[in-house]
């Protein structure tokens, strides 16, 4: 069993990041106060990869996250200073590449000699190519309807890529796409040693990975409600650790007196998040039952968790597609004043009209009155709604290409001398190309991980 600040028999793991672009700070706060043993970057959204293995396209030497560098600078002094491993999703479509990149950074910062292990092998593009017949789990279509257009497929790998990484004594693991709540998992097997048929031990892991996953959601951040569910200090919102036990106890966390909010309720909600039956929250490792599940505060700070419950793995990896799926076109402009609204609704009319007789091709138009219908859909022309007195008129389109998608935009920028009285503000924000994502299972088999070890005597595979 490994030895870390809180003896052999607790492992405190904390969070430095919960999508792509989460902040900085907060992480470095969190790794000057937090007494760690791990920090725990998750950094991809389903439509991350497919983004930047475009990216890699164009740039070979990039395809990972883009503030990489930001956090490597700001977290890899206080991580060698005080023997903490960061794990981390931020190779994205390039985990070889963020490794020589990490190590580059922190010794840009004087952090010499980081021995990085980068895991491959969730790349799964060219296997599901070639199976047309697979089925897509959001519509059921054959996968063959988007072939032409693929630009990624990804597994989602588990926990015990993260352990394996691990245990070359690597100082930082970076991988690919990994289910978000198996690298924390990870670090638990590693650490204490568990078996990863111990289902008792996978269920522990498993539940303090998603509660920590998305950083401050557990500590009040999408959360805060103002006099219904107050959060005090929400500009101070701290990222949370976990404290897991060898024998599968776990505490969720934040630094004493620190801002944010930390109970049963935040926990519960964080619980249930993205989870479609709490019966079966199905990950790469084990299958979760949340029914059960219950949490204990302690103390201001600190959150127990009880009760949840593991069954086997499918015999099945989620990979995510993604695919190009178009242009989107997107134009905006406000209205303010008496009629406000009225003056709006005939706006997009001349838009539609326009963008139609200048040969602009779109499958689908969304019109939104923002503040008024773009959460809710219209309420009417009648109006069942409080006349407002200004609103910002938001016309989109989901194009072919890009000309229709730019004119979309120029219609509505050009409203501000032709079209109705007393508009401001126009925006055309420009074609922007689409990639959507959709899912596929795939057998186990199909994918095989590698860990590569970077460190200044080379690569080791």
């Amino acid at each position: 069993m490994k030895t870390g600040r809180h003896g052999a028999d607790t492992v405190r793991i904390g969070t430095g990041a919960g999508m792509a672009d989460d902040r900085v700070y907060p992480g470095v706060k969190l790794l000057e106060t937090g007494e760690l043993d791990y920090l725990v970057c998750e950094c991809l959204a389903e439509r991350t990869i497919a983004r930047e293995t475009l990216n890699r396209k164009s740039h070979p030497d990039k395809g990972y996250n883009p503030m990489l560098a930001e956090r490597v600078h700001a977290f890899m002094p206080l991580c060698r200073e005080q023997g903490v491993r960061l794990v981390t999703n931020m190779g994205a479509a390039n985990p070889l590449g963020a490794a020589h990149a990490i190590r580059r950074e922190a010794a840009a910062v004087g952090v010499e000699g980081v021995r990085c292990a980068a895991v491959l092998g969730d790349d799964v593009t060219e296997k599901v190519r070639r199976h047309p017949e697979l089925q897509l789990l959001d519509g059921g279509e054959p996968l063959e309807s988007l072939l032409p257009r693929i630009a990624s497929a990804n597994a989602y790998l588990g926990a015990d890529v993260i352990r394996a990484a691990l245990d070359t004594g690597a100082e930082v693991v970076v991988t690919g796409r990994v289910a978000d709540p198996s690298l924390f998992l990870g670090v638990a097997l590693h650490h204490h040693g568990w078996s990863y048929d111990d289902y008792a031990m996978l269920a522990a892991g498993t539940i303090a990975g998603h509660l920590l996953e998305c950083s401050v959601q557990v500590t009040g951040g999408y959360f805060a409600d103002p006099g219904k569910k107050d959060v005090p200090r929400l500009a101070e919102l701290p990222y949370p650790f976990a404290d897991i036990t060898r024998d599968g106890r776990v505490a969720v966390g934040k630094p004493p007196g620190s801002g944010g909010r930390l109970d049963r309720m935040t926990c519960t909600e964080q619980a249930l998040y993205e989870i479609h039956d709490p019966r079966r929250y199905i990950t790469p490792d084990c299958v979760v039952d949340l029914t059960e599940l219950s949490f204990r505060e302690v103390s201001p700070d600190r959150v127990t968790v009880h009760d949840p419950i593991a069954r086997p793995r499918t015999d099945s990896f989620k990979a995510v597609i993604g695919y190009f799926d178009g242009y989107i076109g997107v134009g905006e402009i406000a209205y303010a004043g008496v009629n406000a609204l009225a003056r709006a609704r005939l706006a997009a009319d001349v838009v539609k009209e326009r963008f139609r007789l200048e040969g602009g091709v779109a499958s689908e138009l969304q019109v939104d009155l923002i503040g008024i219908s773009a959460l809710h859909g219209d309420p009417g022309r009648a109006g069942e709604r409080p006349e407002p007195y200004e609103v910002r008129l938001r016309v989109a389109g989901r194009c072919p290409d890009k000309r229709s998608a730019n004119l979309l935009g120029d219609e509505v920028r050009q409203l501000n001398m032709q079209g109705p009285a007393a508009a401001g503000g126009p925006m055309n924000y420009g074609a922007k190309e689409i990639i959507a994502v959709n899912s596929v299972l795939i057998p186990r088999h199909w994918v095989e991980t590698q860990i590569v070890v970077v460190d200044d005597s080379g690569e080791k595979r």
